[in-house]
C-alpha cells in the first residue's frame, strides 16, 4: 500500500499522459534577485504554462485519465480561478463538457478565461459550503465527475511533473521553494523530487494572512484555515487529508511573508526579472528574499516555482 496518495511512478505516468498537452516550461534567472537573495535562484516559469498556471498539469492528468464512459458525462469542479481555467481547457481538449462553480467575487480575468475555454460557469456565494453544495447539485443534474482542485491523487501526480523537469533543467539543485494553499502543488513536488533525490530540500511559502500550513507544521497536526486575508487569492484554502501528510513529512519549513513583502516581490519580478506573475507566485520570491530564508545554510542553488500569472490588470496592488 502506498504511503501517500501519489508517488514517483504516478508522477512519471502523469508526465507521459500530459506530454504534448502541457508545456515544458522554461527556467529563468535574474542577477538582481540572485544578489538580493545571496544565492543562485532559478525560476520555474509555470506562469507560462497553458492557462497561465501550474494547475493545467494536474487537471490535464486527471481528465485525460478518466475512462471514456465517465468522461462522456463531463467534469465539474469548484475554483476561484486557475484550476477553473485548467479544467475548462483540459475538458475542451478531451472533448467533454466542463461545469465550473465559481464564487461571484472571482477575478473577472479568470472568469473570462474559463468562458473562453468553453467552460460553463455556475455562480455561487463565496463560501466553501456554497461551492461544495453547488458542485454537488451540478453532479446530480449532469452525472459529471468531480475534479478536486488539489486533494486528488491524479492532481498531485500531475503537479509533480514540475519536479521531473526541474531536476533535468537545473543540475545539482539544493532546494525547491513553492507556494502552499491546498497543497496539491507542493505535495506533487515533494513526492517527485524526494523520489529522485532524497537529499533535496523542500520549503513552502505562505502568506502570513493565510498561515494554516505554518500553524499546522508548528503544532504537528492539521489545523483548518479560517478567515484568510491576503492578496494571494490562489492560497486561501486549507490543505486536504491527502496533501497534509506529504507536507508534514517532507516540507522542511514553511516560511510566512507579509502582504508588503508579497507586493514588493511581485513588483521586483515585473520590473527587474520581467516576469509577469500574480500575487500567489510572488509569495515564494518574497520567502527566498526574507531574512528567515537567508539564514538557512547549505542552499546555494534554489529553484522557485512561479505558480501563475493571471493578474487582474484592472486592480494592481500598487
Amino acid at each position: 500500500m502506498k504511503p501517500y496518495a501519489a508517488d514517483l511512478n504516478d508522477v512519471r505516468d502523469a508526465a507521459r499522459r500530459i506530454a504534448g498537452c502541457a508545456h515544458r516550461t522554461p527556467v529563468m534567472t535574474c542577477a538582481t534577485i540572485d544578489h538580493l537573495a545571496g544565492r543562485s535562484v532559478f525560476f520555474k516559469c509555470e506562469h507560462l504554462q497553458k492557462v497561465g498556471a501550474f494547475k493545467f498539469r494536474g487537471a490535464c492528468n486527471a481528465i485525460m485519465k478518466l475512462p471514456d464512459e465517465l468522461a462522456a458525462r463531463g467534469v465539474v469542479t469548484h475554483s476561484s480561478g486557475n484550476h477553473a481555467q485548467a479544467v475548462a481547457l483540459a475538458a475542451r481538449m478531451r472533448g467533454v463538457a466542463a461545469h465550473i462553480v465559481m464564487p461571484n467575487n472571482a477575478l473577472r480575468v479568470k472568469r473570462r478565461a474559463v468562458q473562453g475555454y468553453g467552460g460553463r460557469v455556475v455562480e455561487c456565494v463565496p463560501t466553501l459550503e456554497a461551492r461544495e453544495t453547488t458542485a454537488q447539485a451540478v453532479i446530480e443534474e449532469t452525472g459529471a465527475t468531480f475534479v478536486h482542485p488539489y486533494n486528488h491523487p491524479d492532481i498531485i501526480a500531475g503537479q509533480g511533473t514540475i519536479s521531473l523537469e526541474l531536476v533535468e533543467q537545473v543540475p545539482q539543485l539544493d532546494a525547491i521553494v513553492a507556494p502552499i494553499g491546498g497543497g496539491g502543488l507542493i505535495s506533487g513536488i515533494c513526492v517527485a523530487a524526494k523520489g529522485l533525490n532524497p537529499a533535496i530540500r523542500i520549503f513552502a511559502a505562505e502568506p502570513l494572512g493565510a498561515d494554516d500550513a505554518a500553524r499546522s507544521m508548528a503544532a504537528g497536526r492539521f489545523i483548518l484555515q479560517t478567515g484568510p486575508d491576503t492578496i494571494a487569492d490562489g492560497l486561501l484554502t486549507s490543505m486536504g487529508d491527502l496533501t497534509w501528510p506529504i507536507v508534514r513529512d517532507h516540507v522542511e519549513r514553511v516560511v510566512t511573508v507579509t502582504e508588503e513583502q508579497i507586493v514588493d516581490a511581485m513588483r521586483l519580478a515585473w520590473e527587474r526579472a520581467k516576469l509577469l506573475i500574480e500575487p500567489s507566485a510572488a509569495v515564494p520570491i518574497a520567502a527566498v528574499l526574507s531574512d528567515e530564508f537567508k539564514a538557512v545554510e547549505g542552499l546555494d542553488r534554489v529553484a522557485v516555482v512561479l505558480s501563475g500569472g493571471n493578474t487582474d490588470l484592472d486592480n494592481l496592488p500598487w
